[in-house]
């Protein structure tokens, strides 16, 4: 029967004798035998079974796992357990990994976006992106609304128009109406502004973001820290503001 040093074993399956020596101390390569000398040999059967820990290693297995998967070598159903554990966690660093892809990227835009980038830039720019999130869920609110104000009023003015019966018309508009007042107090209590000047979060009156100029991530808006009157970047408000 053949025999390897630790040297060899590491030359034959591509790893340090470092690697050999650490798996050894976790318990999963243990040698066969040692010679006079107190060198460790090991055995093909050992051979192969390193080669079995260095591809559940290249799958990203942790060392817990595949002591785990060696010891339950008789039993399908405990290795394919912690095989789907495995999978399951690989999906979930992914995930994690493309949400930090898609935030870098984003980050990329708005630093282009600028000439100049500070400290106090690189803040506004992660308060804006960490609240996008929640904005985006208020600016679903306010799109579901205001499809269903349209809904409401083209449904009564057809129904008027087409069957001569007015008055379903006028209880619409007076929902849409009141349901337009209920968005607006929506927005208005969901949102802050981001001064660009003291880098400080605002909420100005209520008029005055209603009525202001504006642009999708905008609002000319004068801060009530700094009195800077300008445009102003919309994020989320925070909760209890």
């Amino acid at each position: 029967m053949s025999h390897y040093t630790t040297g060899e074993m590491a030359k034959l399956c591509g790893v340090s004798v470092r690697t050999v020596q650490y798996y050894d101390t976790r318990g999963i390569l243990c040698p066969s035998e040692l010679s006079e000398g107190g060198r460790r040999l090991y055995s093909e059967e050992d051979a192969r079974r390193l080669k079995v820990i260095c591809f559940l290693r290249g799958l990203g297995l942790p060392i817990n796992t595949i002591g785990e998967l060696l010891a339950a070598q008789e039993s399908g159903s405990v290795i394919g357990l912690l095989l789907d554990q495995q999978a399951e966690q690989l999906r979930r660093e992914i995930d994690e990994r493309q949400t930090q892809l898609r935030t870098l990227e984003a980050l990329s835009d708005e630093v282009a976006r600028r000439e100049h980038l500070t400290v106090e830039s690189l803040h506004d720019i992660a308060y804006i992106m960490e609240s996008k999130k929640k904005l985006k869920n208020v600016h679903t609110v306010m799109l579901a609304v205001g499809i269903l104000m349209d809904v409401i009023e083209i449904g009564t003015l057809i129904l008027w128009i087409a069957a001569g019966i007015w008055w379903p018309f006028v209880l619409g508009m007076a929902a849409a109406l009141a349901m337009g007042v209920g968005v607006c107090r929506y927005y208005y209590r969901h949102t802050a502004f981001l001064c660009p000047a003291c880098h400080s979060v605002f909420r100005p009156g209520m008029r005055e973001v209603l009525f202001a100029r504006h642009t999708p991530r905008t609002r000319k808006l004068t801060c009530t820290h700094c009195g800077h009157a300008g445009f102003c970047v919309e994020t989320c408000a925070e909760e209890g503001e």
